[in-house]
């Protein structure tokens, strides 16, 4: 069990004046160092387990937002402390150590897990104790009966209809759209409640959907799913793959000389996906990429080399900012938000200062007014393109043409 700690006197990325009293924003204002006992803000991600390649993602989001925080003025004038556990893409490790950091680490505030099992065991701790938490990858927001539980990601409050509806209307925006689908999915809980909206969605739309196939979350070999889509042939396939799973679904079906006519993955490491040949013109969800219209976003222009140089430096295969890296970026940021406009770290002030305010973020306007605290829902497709993932759909931000095979 690994924990890391991000030092509030790390890294300081501005200049620092007057013998490091006054830092510059960048901004033209000058802002008194941080100072003082450390806010300690607690959570964990799956640093190891199946989860591990995106939550990398994550991580690196999360300690460049502390770094750029506490190069500023810091939270309330004092330093902050991100204290981050693994929780090994295990609920049952997730909800142990979240109880670890409210009662033994003690930190100030948390937030949340990546992974919608992870964030449902961390939301019960939060509500034992009373905690808010901010989460961003939380996909069945019916699950998210919590009062004080925050979705820093515009997933809307009915993602199991509205995003079937958004993969759709893309697809059949094609010169010659799909008339037949095969729905194949993790067992992993949002991935599997996607999925079963994708395959009564598309039945609705008049698409035939001869094959509909769950496989166990954590799933390697993946040689007779491929067999199974093969004879099924259809025009379009859509995964719930999560992680690496849409790879290695991809080796297997090359290993059967087959190769998708269209295709689509849902939660995939943005960075091995990309990198896969098998890979091309595959489509798969997102909020944010990092091109115009959201590259001109609030913080984008701060955040997105800060963030590509310390990806590079980790070895990471796709180092552009993306929909994953933002959605913890957007957890931070709102949270910081709440505090600074309160003045406080009590959870129910801050509670109480999200629903009553629309914070514009990277990912657009975000509103908790809704069912589940959810707001509007504005669900992305993107493409993999000549070695870039780009916003396909829809057409008002989009950052080029849907390519086909």
């Amino acid at each position: 069990m690994s924990q890391k700690r991000i030092s509030s006197n790390r890294r300081m990325v501005m200049n620092t004046i007057a013998g490091g009293v006054l830092i510059s924003t960048g901004m033209g204002s000058l802002h008194a160092a941080p100072s003082g006992k450390p806010i300690r803000i607690g959570g964990t991600l799956s640093l190891t387990g199946p989860l591990a390649q995106t939550a990398l993602l994550h991580k690196i989001a999360g300690e460049t937002f502390v770094d750029i925080l506490n190069s500023g003025p810091g939270l309330l004038g004092r330093p902050v402390e991100w204290v981050l556990l693994d929780d090994q893409s295990k609920p049952e490790v997730t909800r142990s150590l979240y109880e670890k950091l409210i009662t033994v680490d003690k930190v100030d505030l948390i937030v949340g897990p990546y992974a919608t099992n992870s964030i449902l065991a961390a939301m019960g701790v939060a509500q034992r104790y009373g905690k808010i938490m901010i989460q961003s990858s939380m996909g069945i927001p019916k699950l998210a009966t919590y009062d004080m539980q925050f979705p820093a990601s515009p997933f809307g409050p009915n993602p199991g209809v509205d995003y079937p509806g958004v993969i759709l209307d893309c697809v059949a925006s094609l010169p010659q759209p799909p008339k037949s689908m095969a729905v194949v999915t993790s067992k992993f809980p949002s991935a599997q409640f996607i999925a079963e909206g994708m395959r009564e969605v598309g039945k609705q739309r008049g698409l035939s959907v001869p094959l509909y196939l769950e496989y166990e979350f954590g799933t390697r070999d993946f040689a007779s799913i491929a067999a199974r889509i093969k004879d099924a042939n259809v025009d379009f396939l859509w995964v719930g793959a999560l992680g690496l799973e849409g790879n290695q679904l991809l080796e297997a079906l090359k290993k059967l000389n087959y190769s998708p006519k269209l295709h689509y993955y849902l939660y995939p490491a943005p960075g091995p996906l990309l990198a896969s040949p098998e890979a091309k013109n595959a489509l798969a969800q997102t909020f944010f990429e990092d091109h115009p219209p959201f590259s001109t976003r609030i913080g984008v222009e701060k955040l997105s080399p800060m963030y590509r140089a310390r990806a590079v430096k980790a070895g990471v295969p796709y180092t552009n900012l993306d929909s994953q890296a933002a959605g913890t970026y957007n957890v931070f940021y709102l949270l910081t938000k709440a505090v600074e406009a309160t003045k406080s770290l009590d959870d129910k002030v801050l509670a109480a200062w999200l629903k009553k305010n629309t914070v514009e973020t990277l990912m657009g306007p975000i509103s908790f007014n809704g069912p589940f605290n959810h707001g509007p829902a504005r669900m992305l497709v993107k493409q993999a393109q000549n070695g870039k993932w780009v916003v396909v759909w829809p057409k008002d931000v989009a950052g080029g043409p849907i390519l086909t095979q």
